[in-house]
């Protein structure tokens, strides 16, 4: 994963510009929009797939905020600001909610001020780190959050870039062992079990971009909950987790699996 001192390269297509170009986004070069429209060949509705994941982030943390009570969130793999980012959904709802956005993208880095703006009385705050620094990234957001009230981890797409499925698993442990009684863990990745040009489109992806990603199934996902107690309706494809009303009869199952838990 890129180190937050590099310089931005505009040769190599990397993950978060390629979902800004999805999600209809300004900050991405022409190397991102080359191997975006190379896999909407392969998945056309791989756009409305991006909006999905972000609407069910953007449904879970003000369910986190305004149904739960959560006001503190660790947000890991934030990626290029666009419309709702976690801070404005989370202080919509609680305007003291305190939020640290994580990343290392460069980019993502040179972007981090248009985050940088909340309620007065809450906080917003950017930390530079690599998800492999679990322990990095504790101590900073320490100096923004009270990691002794309840803080929900939000790992949005991330893990599949972890391709050992066991280190990504102690990651997410180690992280979740920071945080205390009463806290929460919501992810989304992708999955293989719904359309099979799902793994063709991740060929693409990673014979051209950075880094890499890698599927899992399900059950793999399920496997990053372990300890905890996930809220209903569990472990679902994205468009399916606490639908709006007016989508209720209508949401269809997409390759991206997503789920919240409780920490006990």
């Amino acid at each position: 994963m890129t180190d937050e001192t590099s310089p931005i390269n505009s040769e190599i297509p990397q993950t978060a510009r390629i979902w800004n170009y999805w999600l209809g986004g300004k900050d991405n070069f022409e190397v991102d929009r080359q191997v975006g429209e190379e896999i909407l060949k392969v998945i056309p509705n791989m756009a409305l797939m991006a909006r999905a994941t972000r609407q069910f982030l953007q449904r879970a943390v003000h369910h986190l905020a305004a149904d739960l009570g959560v006001r503190q969130f660790l947000d890991i793999g934030t990626g290029l600001p666009t419309a709702d980012n976690t801070h404005q959904v989370a202080q919509r709802a609680v305007p003291d909610a305190r939020v640290v956005y994580v990343d290392n993208d460069p980019l993502v880095l040179t972007h981090a001020r248009a985050l940088l703006t909340g309620t007065p009385e809450g906080a917003t705050a950017y930390l530079p780190a690599d998800l492999r620094e679990p322990e990095k990234i504790i101590t900073g957001a320490a100096e923004t959050l009270d990691f002794d009230e309840p803080v929900a981890l939000l790992l949005m797409g991330i893990l599949g870039h972890m391709t050992d499925y066991d280190e990504g698993r102690s990651i997410v442990r180690r992280l979740v062992d920071a945080l205390p009684s009463g806290s929460y863990l919501a992810l989304y990745d992708a999955t293989n079990v719904v359309d099979p040009a799902t793994a063709e489109a991740i060929q693409i992806w990673n014979r051209s971009a950075e880094p890499p990603y890698i599927l899992r199934t399900p059950e793999q996902l399920a496997g990053f909950f372990e300890g905890l107690e996930l809220l209903p309706p569990g472990l679902v494809s994205c468009p399916l987790w606490h639908p709006p009303s007016t989508d209720i009869g209508t949401a269809e199952e997409i390759d991206e699996f997503c789920g919240v838990a409780r920490k006990p």
